[in-house]
């Protein structure tokens, strides 16, 4: 009886987001990621006269070869330590920090202001934007990803969601920003972090799945309740057959 009851768990402790009701409706926050040391940066600059535009371009592929992820990235723009990236003509510019829509403008700008070039449309895309899934879950491992964003339930979904033997109330996620390492816990048996900073996933993310008592217990060198009694069990039979 014991053991059955040791090896038993809520409701509650094993189905996510159990707080929400049917019929509820919340409203939906977009925040775009910053842009990070390491990120590789597509950046293509266009006018309404193309030729004018190509020497602030970094060499594209050659004709008739399709551009594989791999390619763009190898031809991309790496953010440094500094937080900077090599512009053709422009030189260094400082993207550590902002958005890629505030990149965009900052270098509109600076296209306009200084005479480079009229009416520049600029886009910037993260090429390298991975996530990092870790412990309890069916395939741990870093996954890339060409959305500006993504949820966490979406990160954990790449990973092939999260083991019967995972602590679904204390998820760690790491994450980095200017220049600062934060954790932070989050229950996913709960939805109150659905408008939180976490529940949109950013670059270079780190999620841990903690495991639960059964899995830590199971671990160890006497292992959990279920052990313990068998061990116990069997003590007490030899000691019986040797006394009888």
């Amino acid at each position: 009886i014991a053991s059955l009851f040791s090896s038993c768990a809520s409701k509650k402790e094993i189905i996510l987001f159990s707080d929400i009701k049917e019929g509820t409706e919340t409203n939906v926050t977009y925040s775009l990621p910053k842009i990070q040391v390491n990120d590789i940066l597509d950046i293509k600059i266009t006018t309404l006269n193309p030729e004018t535009a190509l020497p602030y371009n970094r060499v594209s592929a050659a004709a008739g070869v399709v551009p594989t992820i791999e390619l763009l990235k190898l031809q991309g723009s790496l953010v440094t330590a500094e937080g900077k990236i090599s512009m053709p003509i422009l030189g260094d510019i400082v993207a550590s920090g902002k958005t890629t829509t505030e990149l965009e403008k900052h270098l509109t700008e600076i296209l306009e202001n200084n005479g480079h070039l009229k009416n520049p449309t600029v886009n910037v895309r993260i090429l390298n934007a991975k996530v990092t899934v870790l412990g309890e879950v069916k395939l741990p491992g870093t996954y890339t990803y060409s959305e500006q964003t993504i949820t966490l339930p979406q990160a954990i979904g790449y990973a092939g969601d999260i083991t019967i033997e995972a602590n679904r109330k204390e998820v760690l996620l790491i994450r980095e920003e200017e220049g600062k390492r934060k954790y932070h816990k989050i229950d996913l048996t709960k939805s109150d972090w659905f408008n939180s900073p976490y529940y949109n996933i950013k670059q270079n993310d780190v999620i841990y799945v903690t495991p639960n008592n059964v899995k830590v217990k199971s671990a160890g060198f006497i292992g959990n309740t279920n052990t313990v009694l068998s061990v116990f069990s069997i003590l007490l039979t030899t000691f019986v057959l040797l006394t009888r």
